[in-house]
């Protein structure tokens, strides 16, 4: 369940440290503190759970982005909860651990403030929805549970649902 504090904000903590480095163009790739695999296993294995998602390759990312896709009948959010037909997240390979996923908008702004994610490229330019984010690769256990976190909202946003 989503916690949010008095004034409907999420409460998402300060990620601790600096932000990654990251490729400012496609693909946008995480470069630095490259989550351990066991810990994207995990992530992974979590984002399998999610109801009425179809498991698949990524229409928009590399050969080793594994993705998450709403059944077409569950998928009646807005245009800007996907990526790409009803893929509306996918983790990137071992070597990265980020993700892309997208986010409403209020969420967004405070993802990217509390340090979790930054705003896609080509959203960044107006190519894309600024819905559509990439989600640092966690670092640990606390980290891990605060993205799953977002990828409910994420699959929540995608199914039109106000709520995660």
């Amino acid at each position: 369940m989503t916690t949010t504090t008095v004034d409907g904000r999420l409460d998402l903590p300060r990620r601790s440290g600096d932000r990654p480095r990251t490729r400012e163009h496609n693909p946008h790739q995480q470069l630095s503190q490259i989550a351990p695999p066991d810990l994207q296993e995990e992530l992974w294995s979590r984002m399998t759970t999610l109801d009425g998602v179809l498991l698949g390759r990524t229409g928009v990312s590399l050969p080793d982005t594994r993705a998450l896709h709403l059944r077409p009948t569950l998928a009646t959010g807005p245009g800007q909860a996907y990526l790409a037909g009803t893929e509306f997240a996918h983790l990137h390979g071992h070597d990265d651990g980020s993700l892309h996923m997208c986010l409403p908008n209020d969420v967004v702004t405070q993802t990217v403030q509390q340090g979790w994610a930054e705003l896609h490229p080509m959203a960044r330019q107006g190519f894309l929805p600024g819905t559509l984010v990439m989600v640092y690769g966690p670092r640990d256990h606390e980290e891990l549970d605060i993205i799953w976190r977002l990828v409910r909202i994420s699959h929540h946003f995608a199914r039109g649902s106000a709520t995660a």
